[in-house]
């Protein structure tokens, strides 16, 4: 845990803080894109430590969140058929479809299974030969890789029961969504630690400058989204579009270059549907041609599902930025973790989810779990 410590010590806390206060000089407007910052921040009570003016609006960064509904309902009748074991992480077993979710088709007798790892889905398609197994590849650039190479050892090992359902994400064209939208109030944008880690920065210089922001890549303990938004504010108050890392003990600028050869050979680019957003250009991957083979949504031919969201749900501007949660009717009276209306209430990763456990009626908390300056 002494590692962890460091990074949540309070006498750093209060000069981090310190520095921010004397730095700013009028309000200012930074968006976390990342749903794991989102939740550090609440659970630490870091927005509620900075100047008035100051305001953190969360991010579209929850792969669980933005996996689109279409591709949910594909999950669910995919893992219904009686010849299939499907296999996920257990973050997408509760995310809502139009009709259910993955837990109810377990219920209902469906060979729906939690994996910790896409290899451990490719070692059950070993040891059931006679079973088609399709793992559910949603996620990040974090998580792509891995799933990557799970489609390229079934390949090498000829294991044609195994198949992925891919909806993998890319985290950069969604800033151009974001500062493209009607309303935007974004001046900042605090990068993903952990996506960087994998792809580098070399792919947000380019949009700082097109849309004149900063970029700061940043982790997720404490002192390290303190240090970003610190970082932030100091190009925002000088009128620096840059990116700059305040996440070096992670991230290089190149990423890492095995990882990025692997989602290269296996993966291609491709226009995705965000969960309430919309189509955003090259903001996915598909699998390339090579390896097409193993793609589960044309193999099971369930692209033609129709989809409905439900009326009441606005998660869609909580992901843009457009609305914080508990803005929402919905929240916390028809919508909580048990009756989720959308993604962004049961994900690990979701704004409302954050908010409900840390922001509603006054529980969680708001001064940081230990972390409170002195």
């Amino acid at each position: 845990m002494r590692y962890l410590t460091e990074f949540r010590d309070p006498r750093a806390v209060a000069a981090l803080v310190d520095d921010i206060r004397a730095t700013v000089t009028r309000p200012w407007a930074i968006m976390e894109v990342c749903g794991g910052q989102t939740h550090a921040v609440l659970r630490y009570g870091l927005d509620q430590m900075l100047p008035e003016g100051v305001e953190l609006i969360h991010g579209p960064g929850c792969p669980v969140c933005v996996t689109p509904l279409e591709t949910v309902d594909r999950a669910l009748a995919i893992a219904a058929l009686p010849q299939v074991t499907f296999c996920s992480f257990g973050d997408m077993l509760r995310v809502p479809g139009t009709d259910g979710d993955l837990a109810r088709v377990r219920a209902a007798g469906g060979d729906v299974r939690v994996v910790c790892s896409p290899l451990e889905a490719l070692a059950l398609a070993g040891r059931l030969p006679d079973r088609q197994v399709v793992f559910f590849g949603i996620g990040f650039e974090t998580t792509a890789p891995a799933n990557a190479m799970a489609v390229h050892r079934a390949r090498a090992e000829d294991l044609r029961n195994f198949s992925v359902l891919v909806s993998h994400m890319r985290v950069p064209p969604v800033i151009d969504a974001v500062m493209r939208a009607p309303g935007c109030r974004v001046q900042g944008f605090l990068a993903a630690g952990h996506v960087c880690s994998v792809m580098g920065t070399g792919e947000y210089h380019e949009r700082a400058r097109r849309h004149r922001v900063p970029i700061v890549v940043t982790g997720f303990e404490p002192l390290d989204l303190l240090e970003g938004i610190r970082q932030t504010l100091h190009r925002l108050e000088t009128g620096r579009h840059e990116v700059a890392n305040a996440y070096t003990r992670a991230v290089p600028a190149e990423g890492n270059p095995v990882a990025r050869a692997m989602l290269a050979e296996v993966f291609e680019p491709t226009d995705r549907t965000w969960r309430g957003i919309g189509p955003i250009q090259d903001s996915g991957w598909a699998l390339s041609a090579a390896y097409r083979d193993f793609d589960a949504e044309a193999r099971f031919d369930v692209a033609g599902i129709r989809t409905r969201e439900p009326a009441e749900c606005r998660a869609g501007e909580v992901l843009q930025g457009r609305l914080s949660p508990p803005d929402c009717p919905a929240f916390a009276t028809i919508c909580t973790p048990r009756t989720p209306l959308g993604a962004t209430m049961v994900s690990g990763e979701g704004a409302c989810a954050a908010h409900y456990r840390y922001r509603r009626a006054g529980t969680g908390h708001p001064n940081g779990n230990g972390v409170t300056p002195r």
